[in-house]
């Protein structure tokens, strides 16, 4: 019994109904199907409210429990809905498309500086990578420009599925040094960004993106933060 991740399918969808399976020990409750992205790969848990007869729930975020379920946590104490109601799952949409667009620009990042990533945060008005660089970048300001016009290019963001064993034979694809892909379930999402010839990146990701670069919206990058001998961490804006 697993949890189906719907934002999987469709990172657009902003309400479902859904069945409680079970409550955990610290008073989550389980479903079996989701549309709250859980906590993971540096994005924050979704948040929202669901709802079912004779109640309502604000919910805090979204959290993964043994046995690839997905919990949801609540804003606060009150009566759980019982093991076995139905219940309608609404999303904080604001919240989840600024993860959304924070997410797809860090994609972006990886791609206009081409080394290591030693690890990586999102937010809903920021985000980062950590790469793996000794010296910081000598033109931010030609970072910036070449970031915003990738985004303009407005290149479609599409996903694939490839075996274990296919992303064992391409090493290449897994850019992030900290986190490794979930390996064992016999498949991995792939996202991309680009088509064909235009096809700009293409890397292990479990996270929600947008549709289109242009989607992003304008982004700035931030501080540059030196955090050891090697590694700098480039913190990234959106503007609007």
């Amino acid at each position: 019994m697993t949890t189906t991740l719907l934002f999987r399918y469709d990172a657009y969808l902003r309400e479902a109904e859904a069945t409680v399976l079970a409550h955990t020990p610290e008073g989550g409750i389980v479903l079996d199907v989701s549309i709250f992205y859980a906590t993971a790969g540096g994005q924050p848990g979704d948040s929202g409210l669901i709802v079912w007869a004779g109640g309502r729930m604000p919910i805090a975020t979204a959290v993964k429990v043994e046995g690839g379920l997905i919990a949801l946590v609540p804003a606060e104490a009150t009566a759980l809905p019982p093991v076995g109601s139905k219940i309608t799952q609404r999303l904080d949409w604001h919240r989840r498309h600024r993860h959304m667009r924070v997410h797809t620009a860090l994609h972006l990042l990886s791609v206009v500086i081409p080394l290591p990533v030693t690890g990586g945060q999102i937010g809903a008005d920021k985000g980062r990578l950590d790469f793996m660089m000794p010296e910081p970048p000598t033109d931010v300001a030609a970072l910036n420009t070449a970031l915003n016009l990738l985004i303009e290019r407005d290149l479609p963001v599409t996903d694939t599925w490839i075996s274990d064993a296919e992303l064992l034979a391409n090493p290449q694809l897994v850019k992030t040094m900290s986190v490794s892909p979930p390996m064992g379930q016999g498949q991995i999402r792939l996202v991309r960004i680009g088509q064909g010839e235009a096809q700009i990146d293409l890397q292990p990701c479990g996270g929600t993106h947008v549709a289109r670069t242009a989607e992003i919206g304008r982004i700035e990058i931030g501080r540059i933060e030196n955090k050891g001998k090697q590694n700098r961490r480039v913190n990234l804006l959106l503007v609007d």
